[in-house]
């Protein structure tokens, strides 16, 4: 019978190492001041400590890795991107998430997928027209202005409506315009005094794509437009849109995916946050 082998002597983890080995809910507020405390006398170096922090925390579960430490980073806990997940998945992971933040949102989600989650989140809620499910303890908190949607038919409030509740649960009340189609151009202008003055549009179109390069051109601040897959065939589920919005040749529009509410919101929010923070506080 084959001797085993003598196994090598570790050295202990370093206090990077442990760091990132430490469960999510170890790494607190109270932690982290210990941690810049041991910095300061000396027992770790700058570089161990930073890398810890950027880094941590995280929680593996058996099917997900969760990233705990987004809300310090982004300013926003990680959005569950619920398409293509089981509903005991979207339960399990919204659950945990719940527990360590008052606000959460999961995308694409179905009925199912929030009924089941709702059994482990009691004050979980359903945006039926958004597919999504949210939650937010922080109800009375305020909002930020300074962003319009405008979305270009009806049959693009799913989009549009992803986008606003995104905004929402990121602190931005965005003003909401429905229905402003080329199809009807002078719609849109009776809306021009609230375009011209805001800070970020997204702009939600399918069909020909058109309305994000009208709105660009009449506008100075940036324009997101939002391709969706609403139209009939040679649209190209959103395509077709896509490559309009992407070939505009109105200055000051960024494209994001096709039906992305999310990220068109969430990209509004950041550019809102920092131009609120570049302004300063008003009274």
């Amino acid at each position: 019978m084959a001797k085993r082998p003598t196994p090598l002597p570790t050295s202990p983890p370093s206090p990077h190492e442990a760091a990132l080995r430490a469960p999510a809910e170890s790494f607190t507020q109270e932690n982290i001041l210990a941690l810049l405390h041991q910095v300061a006398a000396g027992q770790i170096s700058a570089a161990d400590a930073l890398q810890a922090l950027r880094h941590l925390p995280f929680e593996s579960l058996d099917f997900a890795t969760l990233d705990h430490h987004r809300q310090w980073r982004k300013g926003f806990p990680e959005v569950v991107y619920c398409a293509g997940k089981t509903t005991a998945q979207v339960r399990d992971i919204i659950a945990r998430l719940a527990e360590l933040n008052p606000r959460v949102l999961g995308t694409r989600a179905t009925i199912e997928q929030y009924q089941a989650a709702r059994q482990a989140v009691p004050d979980l809620q359903y945006h039926a027209l958004a597919n999504a499910l949210y939650l937010d303890r922080q109800p009375d908190r305020p909002r930020l202005d300074g962003v319009v949607v405008v979305a270009a038919g009806t049959s693009d409030l799913p989009v549009a409506e992803e986008a606003v509740l995104t905004l929402d649960l990121l602190g931005h009340a965005a003003t909401k315009i429905i229905d402003v189609g080329v199809a009807g151009l002078h719609r849109l202008l009776a809306h021009l005094p609230a375009l011209e003055q805001a800070n970020v549009i997204v702009a939600v179109a399918g069909m020909e794509g058109a309305l994000p390069s009208v709105v660009a051109g009449l506008v100075a601040g940036p324009v997101i437009a939002v391709p969706t897959s609403v139209g009939y065939g040679a649209s190209f589920q959103g395509v077709t849109a896509l490559l309009a919005m992407l070939n505009s040749c109105a200055a000051g529009i960024g494209v994001v995916n096709i039906d992305n509410g999310f990220g068109a919101g969430f990209l509004a929010a950041t550019i809102n946050r920092r131009i609120h923070q570049a302004r300063g506080p008003t009274e």
